[in-house]
């Protein structure tokens, strides 16, 4: 008798754990619920312009780290202040929803998810579409802005889901995890960098998997689950070995982590948060592969101040 309720106890604690991706349909039968916090990560004035009941605003600018490199962790006190100020403790519910724009747009809402539960939030999920299907579903929306109580949840981040600089050139000299680049191929091959980055190219070793693969024809909807667990199979590795998603600041590779980890379910998936922008700041300049030859820096580099200039 005591085993069998134990298993009604299992499955029913599986049955009420939060769906990490929800539609309008699913999301708005939620909002009566006191533990749900719906966090709008949409700039002010959009907010402003309209959003989901209860909403709380917070930026997406400010879950960012210094302007030097975005994918960079803000600080653990910026972070605190932020769940705070959001009403966050480790028993909320919280639903990330973004402006549904893309799979960029995407990939914030998956970044901010993965530093709420990194923090500690345990029920945790994703407005797929965003705002935009929201609104495109018909659902209510309201420009008034509802208070909520702080709380004095004083979290500390985990490292759990995350690979340092530090490990991954670990992981490079030891090959002993995939290292996935889901950036598009032209930023893997090094014929293209991001503006802060330092040379284009890409980690020795890393493999390439677009991220925009993992989303529904350019927009913010995630694909179906068999498209993701078909994703997910491409990439091979040996048992256990950890895959360590990369792109950038670490937007592109939060979207790929979550539908591996969240989605799919696949074990020890981590995100290396600084991505290329971080790995060509190191001090001593790291192993790079596809990196471009000084002539082509040259013109990379005379190309991107034209462009600046024409602005």
């Amino acid at each position: 008798m005591k085993y069998w309720l134990l298993i009604f106890l299992i499955w029913c604690t599986g049955a009420l754990a939060a769906q990490p991706l929800l539609t309008s349909d699913t999301l708005e039968p939620l909002l009566t619920e006191p533990q749900v916090r719906i966090v709008d990560i949409r700039d002010a004035q959009s907010f402003a312009g309209g959003h989901i009941e209860g909403a709380q605003n917070a930026p997406y600018n400010e879950w960012l780290g210094p302007p030097e490199n975005f994918g960079i962790l803000p600080p653990a006190q910026d972070m605190v202040a932020l769940v705070q100020r959001l009403g966050l403790t480790p028993d909320s519910h919280a639903v990330i929803v973004s402006a549904g724009s893309d799979g960029t747009d995407f990939g914030a809402a998956a970044r901010v998810y993965w530093m709420l539960k990194s923090l500690g939030v345990r029920e945790l999920s994703i407005l797929d579409g965003g705002m935009q299907a929201w609104d495109f579903d018909g659902m209510s929306a309201t420009k008034t802005a509802t208070p909520v109580a702080r709380t004095d949840w004083a979290p500390s981040f985990s490292p759990r889901w995350m690979t340092t600089r530090e490990q991954m050139l670990e992981h490079v000299h030891k090959h002993d995890a995939v290292l996935l680049d889901v950036r598009p191929e032209n930023f893997y091959l090094g014929q293209f960098k991001a503006p802060m980055a330092l040379m284009a190219g890409t980690i020795p070793g890393a493999i390439e998997q677009d991220f925009t693969r993992w989303v529904q024809n350019g927009s913010a909807n995630f694909v179906g689950p068999d498209q993701a667990r078909t994703l997910a199979t491409e990439i091979k590795r040996q048992g256990d070995e950890d895959i360590v998603t990369f792109c950038n600041t670490g937007v592109w590779s939060a979207l790929v982590w979550f539908g591996m980890h969240e989605i799919v379910g696949m074990k020890h998936v981590t995100i290396y948060p600084g991505s290329m922008v971080d790995w060509v700041q190191a001090p001593a300049m790291p192993p790079m592969l596809n990196a471009p030859s000084r002539g082509t820096r040259i013109l990379q580099a005379f190309t991107e101040a034209w462009k600046n200039l024409r602005k």
